[in-house]
């Protein structure tokens, strides 16, 4: 490892995510497409119940972006992965995958999150990390997934989120220079749980706030802002880096939701 990956990896060591710091923060830095992924995978993981999974358990990553929490998945927990994705075609997240060692253990596919072309209760668990949010806050939504889960399935989600739900049509006046239509689609844990209580398809089981979540979604944009290969996501993680850094954890952060299919 040279000096600039030795920097890298100390910036990006954390307490709390002793798995992800095992992967090189170089392939993450290049693969990501937002917030730590890995991060907030291993955030979710032991409400969702992740070491417990029987030995080649199927699981279904929906809207896994680049395949790295597809990768963390069968690496960590043995898991048999379908890395369904939109946005990035399944030959390159095939390559990757393959890179890292788990063509045997991962399968990417393109799908939409509304046509998910899988049969009844074919999968264990179901994982959505900071995707779930374009897709999941529609009422008819969870149960039309929660399908693909066999009887007592667990589904976790961790999407970027408020803190408390906001009221009216403006956002919070120090965040008005950031924000964007597209924002409110972040809820509050409460505002999840409901949600999911209301659909009648899950228990759920865990609707929390990941405490401190701004200072590592700060620390990732700043490192991202620096180290990305790619323009666009330099700029990206800059313009993100200062509304979280302005907004110093009073509005934003992360959620978890986690539900056992009924």
């Amino acid at each position: 490892m040279d000096s600039s990956s030795e920097h890298l990896a100390e910036r990006l060591t954390h307490p709390r995510y002793t798995r992800a710091n095992h992967y090189d923060p170089r392939w993450v830095v290049d693969n990501q497409m937002g917030p730590n992924a890995l991060w907030l995978l291993e955030w979710l993981a032991p409400a969702l119940g992740l070491d417990a999974l029987r030995p080649d358990a199927r699981v279904l990553d929906l809207g896994c972006g680049r395949a790295m929490t597809s990768v963390f998945l069968a690496r960590e927990y043995g898991a048999q992965v379908t890395a369904a994705d939109l946005w990035i075609e399944p030959g390159d997240n095939a390559r990757r995958v393959a890179e890292a060692g788990f063509a045997d253990r991962v399968l990417p596919v393109k799908a939409e999150a509304h046509d998910l072309p899988f049969a009844d209760g074919c999968f264990d668990t179901i994982v959505s990390v900071d995707a779930y949010q374009y897709f999941g806050t529609d009422d008819l939504y969870l149960p039309t997934l929660t399908r693909l889960l066999r009887p007592g399935g667990r589904i976790g989600v961790v999407v970027p989120a408020l803190r408390e739900e906001l009221d009216g049509v403006e956002p919070p006046e120090h965040l008005r220079p950031y924000w964007e239509p597209a924002y409110w689609c972040f809820h509050s844990a409460a505002w999840w749980r409901r949600h999911w209580n209301r659909s009648g398809a899950v228990e759920v089981e865990a609707a929390d706030w990941l405490d401190d979540g701004w200072r590592d979604w700060l620390l990732w944009c700043e490192v991202v802002a620096e180290e990305s290969p790619e323009e666009f996501h330099r700029t990206m993680a800059r313009q993100v880096a200062e509304m979280v850094r302005r907004d110093e954890g009073r509005t934003l952060g992360f959620v978890r939701v986690v539900g056992r299919r009924l």
